[in-house]
């Protein structure tokens, strides 16, 4: 059985290999170590520290909580404990989570909309006002 894909360039490869391993070393330190990574580019050599800030917000890493709970939480959920009723218990718990973190979600675009149409509505009116009252201005100049 042989493969017919060409592989990529080896220094492509290791560089992206290598950068993985960067990002993957720093989120298990934390946002803590990228943010003292992104200090000493700063200091050495400013476009290496403004480029990891861009990065860190880019990607998220700068606002979210944890990099290091991102990126363990799906390795967690589908580990075995080896008790096939736990192991259920816990699969049927992180679904009924799963779809009440949807529902929540759902029910906050909802809301999100509803404040939206709300605003557009206020500001409809506001536009109606500001119509009628430069109409009636020129009503009664006329």
């Amino acid at each position: 059985m042989t493969t017919t894909a060409t592989p990529a360039p080896a220094m492509h490869v290791e560089a992206r290999g290598w950068f993985s391993r960067t990002e993957a070393w720093l989120d298990d330190k934390g946002k803590g170590a990228w943010i003292a990574v992104m200090v000493l580019g700063f200091i050495f050599f400013w476009p290496i520290g403004l480029a990891l800030l861009a990065y860190m917000i880019w990607s998220k890493r700068m606002f979210n909580g944890s990099c290091r709970s991102r990126r363990h939480v799906g390795i967690h959920a589908t580990k075995s404990s080896g008790n096939a009723a736990f192991d259920a218990y816990k699969a049927d718990t992180l679904r009924r989570l799963e779809d009440e973190q949807g529902a929540f979600e759902a029910f906050l675009q909802r809301l999100r909309d509803a404040k939206d149409k709300a605003e557009f509505d206020q500001f409809m009116e506001d536009q109606a006002k500001s119509a009628n009252a430069d109409s009636d201005k020129d009503g009664a100049t006329a």
